[in-house]
């Protein structure tokens, strides 16, 4: 690579407050690739978006912080120009030397990049030697640089690219068996995808959160002020005799927590949902312990977890307690070497985290919505054009 220009797509979206970076994950993670280029002599030019700016500048959404704390990862200095493929642009890459680092500006400040526009993609492709897409939590999206930009020079996977494509494909692709899924969250309409996918490559598909309400509803118990999608009973009865003609095992919480305020230490109590009727005013706010020791022996039984979405309202206590007990079980028995398992989903790490185990999966899919996308079965358009390509 000494002496050739390369053009890496990086997600450096990363969380920012009054110009502050709160969260250098994504920036650290990233960091290792690039000086690995830059060590072997090559002219690194790296690109990004942040935010939603509407393909207008916006000084808020800038880069140039983000420069800054590339740099500091890096430990070498990272030029910055407030230009993509202007004037400015073009005679920064021109003028780099072996092992320099140039980032751009928000590519989101130009129209063409959400347009997937090829003339903007050919400027950015001025003067470079390859592509590297380095962002597979961008590339469920059909954008300039994820996609058109593969027409116009050759083009590879970096290493993050790599590490998540083969994380996912230990879990689902070609997967050690039996496989599991955990699948929470709040609604099925959100998850139908999910669900509908996964009840066809899984052997045992956990249900959770709220929307176990609407399939405990569809099953005929009263599930009274809960988070419940009247209008999705049918979709979930349809999904379980889904799961019932092919042999997939789905489990659902046979008990639960419930309380009459939606909010830390309510005063709350235990149920069977069989034979334990609701109050008018409560709502389940978790899985109960005999749905937690069900869940921890099919858990045991597999060689591979998928898990998306919490148990419950883990973000109160002590509503997380089933979430929680099942993450640490998780995390045990893959690092007895006995599951792989496999995370992914903002409100699924924030829960990992809080469960302080979040670095006891085998691997945690910091994508969001390609982690969901290929959760859903869907073609990444900025992986199939790398794939195209190769």
């Amino acid at each position: 690579m000494r002496g050739k220009t390369v053009l890496i797509r990086a997600d450096l979206n990363v969380p920012m407050q009054d110009g502050d970076i709160t969260d250098t994950t994504r920036i650290d993670r990233i960091s290792g690739g690039i000086k690995a280029l830059a060590e072997h002599g090559a002219k690194i030019v790296v690109l990004s978006h942040y935010g939603r700016p509407k393909g207008k500048p916006n000084p808020e959404m800038s880069l140039a912080p983000v420069a800054e704390a590339l740099a500091q990862s890096l430990n070498q200095p990272v030029c910055f120009v407030a230009d993509i493929i202007g004037d400015a642009a073009a005679q920064a890459k021109a003028e780099l030397k072996d092992g320099d680092i140039l980032m751009l500006e928000n590519l989101r400040f130009a129209a063409g990049e959400e347009a997937n526009d090829h003339d903007f993609a050919k400027v950015l492709a001025a003067g470079v030697d390859a592509y590297i897409n380095d962002a597979f939590s961008c590339s469920h999206r059909a954008h300039a640089s994820t996609e058109a930009i593969t027409s116009y020079l050759p083009s590879y996977a970096g290493a993050l690219m790599m590490a998540e494509l083969s994380a996912l494909d230990t879990a689902l692709g070609q997967p050690r068996r039996p496989v599991g899924a955990i699948v929470g969250g709040a609604k099925v309409s959100t998850k139908l995808d999910v669900l509908t996918n996964l009840v066809a490559k899984v052997d045992v598909l956990i249900v959770g959160g709220g929307m176990a309400n609407t399939f405990l509803m569809a099953e005929g118990h009263d599930i009274a002020a809960s988070l419940v999608e009247p209008d999705m009973v049918e979709t979930a009865k349809a999904i379980h005799q889904q799961a019932a003609a092919i042999g997939c095992q789905l489990i659902l919480p046979q008990d639960g927590v419930v309380a009459t305020a939606f909010a830390a230490h309510a005063p709350h109590r235990k149920v069977q949902f069989a034979h334990d009727k609701l109050a008018e005013n409560e709502m389940i706010l978790d899985a109960g312990g005999d749905a937690v020791a069900m869940i921890k022996t099919a858990i045991d039984d597999c060689q591979t977890l998928i898990w998306n979405g919490p148990m419950g309202a883990f973000e109160l206590a002590p509503f997380d307690q089933a979430t929680t007990e099942l993450a640490q079980h998780v995390a045990k028995r893959t690092a007895a070497g006995d599951l792989i398992s496999v995370a992914g989903g903002g409100d699924t790490i924030a829960a990992l985290n809080q469960a302080n185990v979040l670095d006891q999966f085998s691997y945690v899919s910091t994508a969001g919505g390609a982690f969901l996308e290929w959760l859903e079965g869907k073609t990444l358009p900025g992986v199939a054009a790398l794939v195209a390509k190769s």
